[in-house]
């Protein structure tokens, strides 16, 4: 067997990259993947690339089809344990990240997972294209948890993506709207239909059994595995063993004021002097893009910074600016959906944040707080029995967690759906950490004036 020195080197060096990432996998079954590389590059008995000739010249069709099919391998295996990119689809984050935001969005910073349903169509999320709910993936293999090691942890403050916890079980067609708020919104509704008519009110299992069954006789329901749910993107604002607060809209963590990054807003109601108004191209030099203008023109109601609202303030043709105390209102889609715990958007906790191998003490008064954890998240048999609290069939008073959890909110923080309406993030979830901006364009703009060049290349922080 004659052995080109080109070919020997190569060999050495792809495997020794796999061993690598056999010991970063930790599963070293993978190791019978050798024979494979030696076989490619010294031994040359199986023609592992059947769709191309081995000796002698392939046509163009084919070429093309070998250089394809080696770029959709090697993005997907970059996507799933270096980095991918995300777009920011809302303005949740404004002002810190705008809509229209590319990011190069780190695996490593926390650490890959290994996908739960590795079968899939390449580079989709959980829809194949130009469809509105045909699955990408199969879920022919589906494999647990796990995550290999990474360069640090979550901390405090950190912007991630993470996969959307309420994304558990969709409604076709109704995605932007989590599957339980639309039960909640159903439940509502027969219970206003039963009060016009005259019949008398039923129980909550009833409602909650009613509204499910119309749910799913009218509309297509969807379940996804954990890694197939949207992504989105929050700040972290609590990390496990935290203790959260939110005092007149002030984040407070273990009992002291959170930080307050620049680019956090709130909605504001700015009020103009008569016949007068601010032109949009006043809002795109400030980079305000979130507001909406009154039918009367007598006021613009918008997503500020406390930095704009005193740069607003000094128009001369501003008579006034108010902050929306609509959000000082509960509502129950807040978490956690319990008229027990009338929390709203600028008042909110205290609240403990689980942390893997924490033991809290349960009852019927504070389960709702965690009965998504401990039934879902962490797949318990969960129920309560004569005011009793059952899991996995036996009596329990108090509850070990499995896992770490997390607590995410916008930095705009009157125009974000985050954890104030769904609750904890699972370490499970954890996508990555956004680095940097690497293109930002404007859907309002045209031809190049839609690049935001100085976003460019911009430090996430």
């Amino acid at each position: 067997m004659k052995v080109s020195r080109n070919d020997l080197i190569w060999c050495i060096i792809v495997s020794v990259i796999y061993i690598l990432w056999v010991i970063w996998l930790g599963n070293y079954w993978w190791l019978f993947g050798l024979p494979v590389i030696f076989d490619i590059y010294i031994s040359k008995k199986v023609n592992w690339t059947f769709w191309k000739k081995r000796d002698g010249k392939n046509n163009k069709f084919i070429e093309w089809l070998d250089a394809l099919i080696f770029a959709v391998i090697a993005v997907t295996l970059i996507n799933i344990f270096l980095f991918q990119n995300y777009k920011i689809p809302t303005g949740s984050m404004e002002n810190t990240m705008l809509i229209g935001d590319h990011l190069y969005v780190s695996k490593v910073a926390y650490g890959p997972r290994i996908p739960n349903t590795p079968l899939a169509f390449p580079f989709t999320q959980n829809t194949l294209p130009l469809t509105k709910g045909t699955k990408s993936y199969l879920e022919w293999i589906k494999l647990p948890y796990k995550r290999l090691a990474g360069f640090g942890r979550i901390k405090r403050d950190d912007i991630v993506v993470f996969n959307f916890p309420a994304g558990d079980t969709i409604v076709v067609g109704y995605t932007n709207l989590s599957y339980y708020s639309i039960i909640r919104d159903s439940m509502q509704y027969h219970k206003n239909m039963d009060a016009r008519n005259g019949v008398p009110p039923r129980t909550e299992k009833e409602y909650y059994a009613l509204a499910r069954k119309g749910i799913w006789e009218n509309f297509t329901v969807i379940a996804r595995p954990v890694d197939r749910r949207d992504n989105y993107i929050k700040r972290c604002v609590a990390i496990p063993g935290d203790t959260m607060q939110i005092i007149n809209r002030q984040v407070y963590i273990n009992g002291k004021p959170e930080n307050n990054y620049p680019g956090i807003q709130f909605g504001y109601y700015i009020y103009l002097n008569g016949g007068q108004t601010i032109s949009d191209q006043v809002f795109n030099r400030m980079s305000i893009y979130d507001y909406q203008r009154d039918y009367t023109g007598t006021s613009i109601h918008a997503y500020l910074t406390p930095e704009e609202v005193g740069q607003i303030q000094r128009f001369s043709n501003v008579r006034e600016i108010q902050l929306n105390h609509y959000f000082d209102d509960y509502n129950i889609d807040y978490f956690p959906n319990d008229t027990n715990y009338k929390w709203t958007l600028n008042n909110f906790g205290p609240l403990y944040i689980p942390g893997k191998g924490a033991t809290i003490e349960i009852n019927t008064e504070n389960l709702c707080l965690y009965e998504r954890i401990i039934g879902y998240y962490e797949g318990n048999d969960l129920s309560i029995e004569n005011g009793q609290i059952y899991i996995n069939g036996q009596p329990a008073r108090e509850y070990t967690f499995k896992m770490d959890y997390y607590w995410m909110m916008g930095d705009n923080r009157h125009s974000s759906l985050d954890s104030r309406f769904w609750g904890f993030v699972p370490e499970d979830h954890i996508v990555g950490k956004p680095k940097f901006v690497w293109l930002s364009l404007d859907k309002n703009q045209k031809f190049l004036k839609r690049i935001r060049f100085r976003r460019m290349f911009r430090k996430i922080e």
